[in-house]
């Protein structure tokens, strides 16, 4: 399933590219706990750990997953609400930054998904049979773009509108070929696939949180609101990097951003955590199931929850993806409004773009290791 928009491109207009899947990773056993009556929360930070350079430690706590009394923009797929208790962790108090990336490329020599050629031989396993095999030419490393060109758009459910396949376009190089991450050391790393952010998360001894994980850390001390600073949203340009004016033709840019911002331009959530809503999406390693929520056994505790045994997704059927959380700096309420905790999205397993990123975290049991 190698770039998502090839799907369309391959029986349509042949604009961008479909992912490779790949195996889901099982996580360590100490972090999988799904229902366990006898279970004791782990709430406050032991003493004999210190806390991580560039981590907070999020308190263990029982609280409300899902959409948040009184949203408007609450879509079916977060709902029903419903009741996790998740351990307490440490999370990054930024998403990962291109230095922080650069240094793992630099220890390691990983080379991203998007930097890699195009098997159509792998690809092609994830394609309706008798699928042709696009032009050579398309079959280039590259990455998905916003194109911040669009003058007028047909209709809001072709996204294709606004969406470029860009070849060259990697993390060194966001915007294709002569642009650069020179002078933007502080940026969050952007086109990162699934396998590229579990390959930096081996190296740093950390994962990727689980959806609950993240919104408990975005919840931080304000129980059951919709977004990081509670649930006002007169608040949001000033507090989160979003689209401000007609998406995706004007950008006003009110928040002083037209495309992705620095980490900490915004004030942090109530535990010190900066941008978890708006700027870029942010990787969970839980699988995307659209209908997970109302599958959930409400009667059963629900403890470190891991999230959907299966992916599936009505829009990608042959494709796993992940839940993405936070939004990024294209969301606005004329569109997808996902600049809220309980705001879910999925990205395929090898799917970068220039609006998507993530964040790490660990355990304690994963420090005593």
């Amino acid at each position: 399933m190698r770039y998502a928009l090839l799907k369309h491109t391959l029986f349509f207009t042949l604009t961008s590219l479909i992912f490779v899947s790949c195996k889901n990773p099982s996580p360590k056993s100490e972090d999988v706990a799904k229902t366990t009556p006898s279970h004791v929360l782990l709430k406050e930070k032991p003493y004999d750990i210190q806390t991580p350079e560039g981590m907070v430690w999020v308190e263990g706590k029982t609280f409300t997953q899902g959409a948040k009394p009184g949203d408007a923009y609450v879509m079916p797929r977060e709902q029903p609400a419903h009741e996790v208790t998740v351990d307490g962790f440490f999370i990054d108090v930024t998403e990962v930054t291109n230095a922080q990336f650069k240094k793992f490329i630099d220890a390691t020599g990983y080379v991203t998904i998007a930097e890699r050629p195009i098997d159509w031989e792998v690809m092609k396993n994830d394609l309706p049979e008798g699928t042709p095999k696009p032009a050579d030419s398309i079959l280039q490393p590259g990455s998905l773009i916003f194109n911040k060109d669009v003058n007028a758009v047909a209709n809001m459910h072709n996204y294709q509108q606004w969406w470029t396949w860009k070849i060259g376009a990697n993390w060194k190089h966001p915007m294709g070929p002569g642009s650069t991450i020179e002078g933007k050391d502080n940026f969050p790393v952007v086109h990162i696939a699934y396998d590229d952010a579990l390959a930096y998360c081996e190296w740093a001894n950390r994962r990727l949180p689980t959806e609950a994980e993240w919104e408990s850390a975005a919840q931080g001390t304000n129980d059951n609101s919709i977004y990081t600073w509670g649930s006002d949203p007169e608040q949001l340009n000033a507090s989160a990097n979003t689209w401000q004016g007609t998406f995706p033709v004007e950008n006003q840019s009110v928040d002083g951003f037209k495309l992705v911002s620095p980490v900490k331009s915004f004030p942090p959530n109530s535990i010190g955590i900066y941008d978890m809503l708006g700027n870029v999406w942010e990787l969970t390693q839980d699988w995307y199931n659209e209908s997970y929520y109302k599958q959930i056994d409400s009667s059963k505790p629900l403890i470190n929850p891991t999230g959907a045994e299966t992916a599936h997704s009505p829009n990608n059927p042959y494709q796993k993806e992940h839940v993405i959380k936070g939004g990024s700096f294209l969301c606005h309420e004329s569109y997808c409004a996902s600049y809220r905790i309980s705001a879910r999205m999925s990205t395929s397993i090898d799917s970068a773009s220039d609006h998507v990123g993530f964040r790490t975290m660990t355990t304690v049991a994963m420090l005593k290791d």
